[in-house]
């Protein structure tokens, strides 16, 4: 009688979502679904450089991160320039001693309809979202390809890569569809370096963001009773927490992706089967 073995090949399953020695950068890391994302991989042991805009809430998070002995470092970039952002992985590797792992996740969302909409907003959305999408993958995976290691880059798109979701955000659902077509041809490009590219597509999430969506405002669009009315379609009745998505986050960026490259992981609450 034949009985089967453990595959000599097969990875242990306490090392399938382990980090350590690994080096992860997460732009807009400080807050929402950047917080969320941060907080698990450096509980999977990565060492964690916060890139975010706000210089404040962005040391604040490292000494959260450091209070549980995890290691953490701050970088204030703005991801739509250039030269921050090269300068972002160089700091990231002289002071962590590589780059391992990039979870682009800055982005910004101000309602607005196409009718009121200026260029200049629609720029500034396009420039962060999806410029400053192409700036990081570029700079992150020419570190990558010069280390010789492979490594996992995450893009964060939104199911309005996919559908839209409501009035106001033309500007924004434009930068997520071009996010999610950068992000497969990006991942045919970098696959034979042993780099893989895949996104998430969150649904309606409870960050910041969303909470000052809801206090209204001067915007042109009634954006709380939109975001309302959008909660109301989620078949599990619920909003999204920033750990549902640091939890896929981990899962793309650990040994338990090793063959994924070029995906997109919907993460929604189910909001797109209505």
């Amino acid at each position: 009688m034949s009985t089967m073995t453990t595959s000599p090949t097969l990875t242990p399953f306490a090392e399938l979502l382990d980090l350590t020695d690994k080096v992860a950068v997460v732009t807009g890391g400080a807050k929402g679904i950047g917080w969320g994302i941060t907080e698990r991989l450096a509980q999977a042991g990565a060492s964690v450089l916060v890139a975010d805009m706000d210089d404040e809430t962005g040391v604040l998070a490292c000494k959260a991160l450091e209070v549980d002995s995890f290691t953490a470092r701050h970088f204030k970039v703005d991801v739509a320039d250039e030269s921050q952002v090269k300068a972002l992985f160089a700091f990231a590797r002289s002071e962590l001693g590589g780059l391992d792992i990039v979870v682009n996740d800055a982005g910004i969302f101000p309602s607005m309809p196409i009718r009121k909409m200026t260029a200049e907003l629609f720029d500034r959305v396009i420039g962060v979202n999806l410029r400053g999408l192409f700036l990081c993958t570029k700079y992150a995976a020419e570190a990558m390809v010069e280390q010789g290691l492979g490594g996992k880059i995450i893009n964060i798109t939104s199911i309005d890569a996919l559908h839209p979701s409501m009035v106001g955000l033309a500007h924004y659902d434009a930068s997520k569809h071009g996010a999610w077509g950068f992000t497969k041809n990006a991942a045919l490009e970098y696959a034979p370096y042993g780099i893989a590219i895949n996104a998430i597509a969150p649904g309606g999430v409870a960050t910041p963001g969303v909470a000052a969506m809801n206090e209204g405002g001067p915007q042109g669009a009634d954006a709380a009773a939109a975001v309302e009315a959008f909660m109301q379609r989620i078949p599990m009745r619920r909003m999204g927490e920033p750990d549902d998505i640091g939890k896929v986050a981990l899962f793309l960026a650990s040994n338990m992706a090793s063959y994924m490259t070029g995906s997109q992981i919907v993460v929604d609450g189910g909001a797109l089967l209505m």
